[in-house]
């Protein structure tokens, strides 16, 4: 890939990044509103995105509840990043928790446990 493509999918992110909590904060479910996005990934076309969300601070039946509710809103957040970046085409969002926040604390605890031992 050239780096101008990968420059523009970078950039894609980035703006993704701060336009979809803009977008979910226009929406009527409060509980949309305390979403935090952790990273947004998109393909090599930039036709798809994966949106991941810090699971920190949810129950799994919240998580459930929350995935729910934002495929429900999916069309809404990428036409509000449409019209705001006058886009052509929005990226289809995928919304995702971020397992690798998880990961990255069990294994800090186990470098923990070792470093004890």
């Amino acid at each position: 890939m050239s780096s101008e493509a990968e420059i523009k999918i970078k950039r894609t992110e980035s703006i993704l990044q701060e336009l979809i909590p803009e977008g979910l904060s226009q929406l009527n479910d409060k509980r949309l509103h305390e979403i935090d996005i952790t990273e947004v990934k998109c393909s090599k076309g930039r036709s798809d995105a994966k949106v991941y969300i810090d699971p920190s601070y949810f129950t799994d039946e919240e998580k459930r509840t929350i995935l729910k509710q934002l495929r429900k809103a999916r069309p809404i957040i990428e036409n509000y990043c449409l019209k705001d970046q006058g886009w052509f085409k929005s990226p289809k969002l995928a919304f995702l928790f971020d397992d690798q926040l998880k990961k990255t604390q069990t294994l800090e605890e186990l470098f923990k446990k070792i470093a004890k031992d």
